[in-house]
Formats: structure tokens, sequence, C-alpha cells
């Protein structure tokens, strides 16, 4: 939640809470402001218990080991209150209420205690809802702080991989054709710039992002053969300002060009990307040649760290369908994600 919603929060849920007196006026009697004055001291209360233990109380002691000080003075200081909010009704209405007449008529003996032990227990409900929110707000900055350091590790674990497949490629161009390996060396410190400074970043724009998948797919094309079919095809929206966690989808290319290539049959890799201000969507299509059980490069590591990515950016807000068809291996990312425009 961010701070402008949780102040109108609070701010909604004490006017609810100060117009409660205003609820006990007959049908027929009018608003008067002093009776209210009289009786919004209770609320007042419980604004005080509330606050004194979120903004102060609970960070203090209870969330730092001193949880014995904390139930003291919270004990003090709802009994304190709870007395003072008594005598305050009992002895007010002579300056707030002077034409009304109070009938005196014989008191219980444990009546004022009565009403002690009830305002000190709706001043327990609030020190309790002020402990809940403020505990659920921990967990929530904790969570954040988890994903966030798992989302570092995961980028930290990419850079490597990708690196050593495209160093690889580039070895194996040397071999054929310098000029072919000069041009691929100019695609790599494009995206070696990429890799280096825009993934640390949370969000790029979409645009930025197919840029550097183009520039690995051309890349790639530079070392095929004539028997492999490959497209690249992004449809952007003219208004489109979705942005997208950068590198989300180089595992998936990756992968297409490594199960998807075949040395001897035809075969093709087909990259499709489309975004608007709704959806960003990824389909890659290739030839299904899976690397035979001897070959353990790569071990999964790609595909795993797409899912875990997804799954700490967009958790709840993506889908992610892989088939087989026709020998065809089909891999579909869809991110709805009402967060990753730009406004």
């Amino acid at each position: 939640m961010n701070k402008k919603a949780e102040i109108a929060l609070h701010v909604a849920a004490w006017i609810i809470i100060f117009f409660t007196p205003m609820m006990y006026n007959g049908h027929n009697e009018s608003i008067d402001v002093r009776r209210y004055l009289c009786f919004s001291v209770a609320p007042m209360m419980l604004a005080i218990v509330f606050y004194a233990n979120y903004f102060h109380l609970i960070e203090r002691f209870f969330l730092n080991g001193g949880r014995k000080q904390f139930v003291i003075y919270n004990i003090v200081m709802i009994l304190s209150l709870s007395m003072l909010l008594h005598i305050w009704i009992r002895y007010s209405h002579h300056f707030f209420l002077p034409d009304i007449k109070v009938v005196k008529q014989p008191r219980h003996p444990l009546e004022p205690y009565v009403f002690i032990i009830r305002d000190s227990f709706n001043m327990l409900i609030a020190c309790v809802m002020a402990t809940t929110i403020r505990l659920s707000r921990r967990i929530h900055q904790a969570e954040d702080a988890r994903k966030e350091a798992e989302l570092k590790t995961l980028r930290a674990q990419i850079n490597p991989h990708f690196l050593l497949n495209t160093l690889n490629n580039i070895y194996a161009l040397t071999a054929i054709d310098c000029s072919r390996a000069q041009k691929a060396i100019d695609e790599l410190s494009r995206i070696l710039r990429h890799v280096l400074y825009d993934n640390e970043r949370p969000f790029i724009p979409i645009a930025e992002e197919i840029k550097f998948l183009n520039d690995y797919v051309s890349l790639m094309r530079i070392r095929l053969s004539s028997n492999v079919e490959v497209r690249f095809n992004a449809d952007i929206a003219d208004d489109c300002r979705a942005s997208i966690a950068p590198m989300i989808f180089i595992s998936l290319v990756e992968n297409a060009f490594k199960h998807g290539v075949s040395a001897n049959d035809n075969s093709h890799v087909f990259i499709d990307i489309h975004a608007d201000n709704q959806t960003i969507t990824c389909h890659i299509r290739n030839s299904n040649n899976p690397k035979p059980k001897s070959d353990h490069s790569g071990h999964g590591i790609g595909l795993s760290q797409v899912e875990k990515r997804l799954e700490l950016t967009y958790t709840g807000k993506y889908k992610w369908k892989q088939w087989t068809d026709n020998n065809e291996y089909n891999s579909k990312i869809i991110i709805y994600d009402t967060k990753m425009c730009n406004n």
C-alpha cells in the first residue's frame, strides 16, 4: 500500500469512528454540537491508544524484544485513559450540557468499574488493531526484501550463463569467417551494454528489450546454416508505454536455438512478440530437436530462472504455456500486469 492510500484509509476509518456518537441522536432531536463534543472524547481516547502503539510502542518494544515493557506501558496507558474518560463523562455535563437536568438515582457501587472495564476493553481492541496492522506491514516489507534479494541473485546467475553461451558462439565463428566474427563482436558489444546496465533496472521499456532480443537473434543467425529458418517478429502498438523486467525472455530464446536447430535436417526458430498497454505476449516456436542425454550443457538453468523470475515479478499476473505440436515445441508467455505501463 502506498503512503497516500494508507493515509486515506486512516482518515476514512477515524471519520466513521468519530461520527459514531451522532448515531445516538433521536429522530426528532437536532444535532447538538455541545453534546457531540462531550461524547467525542471517547473516540479520541481510542485514537491516542492506537497511534501511541502504531508510531512508538510497537516499533520500540514489541518488535525489538521488549514485549514485557510493551504490555506494561499499554496496561498503564489504557487504565489511566479509561479512568480519565469516566471522570470526564461524569462531570462534563455541567459545562457542555447545562440545559439537561440529570436525575440522581441510587448508583450501584460497582457501576464505575463496569464502565472503566468496558472502555478499557475498547482501547485494548484499538491496541490489538494497531499491533496487527504494523505486524502485517513488517511481514510485507520482509517479503518484498526477500523477493528483491532473490531477483538480484537470479540476475547474477543469468549474466554469466548468457555470456558463456554467446562467447561459445563467437568462438565457433572465428574458425569460419573473421569478418563475420567481427560483426558478431559488434553485436555482442550492444548485448553486453544491455546486460551490464539495463539488467540492473527492475523494468525497462518493451522497445529496449525487443531491440536486445533482435541483436541476439542477429548474432545467432550469423553462425546458422541455410537449412535453419529464423523469424523474429515484434508487433508493438503505436501508443504502447509498457515496460517489462529485463532479460526475462532471453533464456527461452536461447533454449529455442539450443533445441530447435539441427545440423543436418531442416529446422526453424520463430519468435513473435506482441505488446500493447494491456498485455505482453511472447510466443516462441522451434523444431523439436532435443539434446541427447549425454549432452549436459545448460542443465535446465535457463527455464527454471524464467519460471522463478515470472513468479517473483508477476505473481498471479502471467500465464506460461508449453506444448509440443507436430514435432514443434511451443512456449507462450502472456503477462497481464496493470502496473507495467509508464504513465
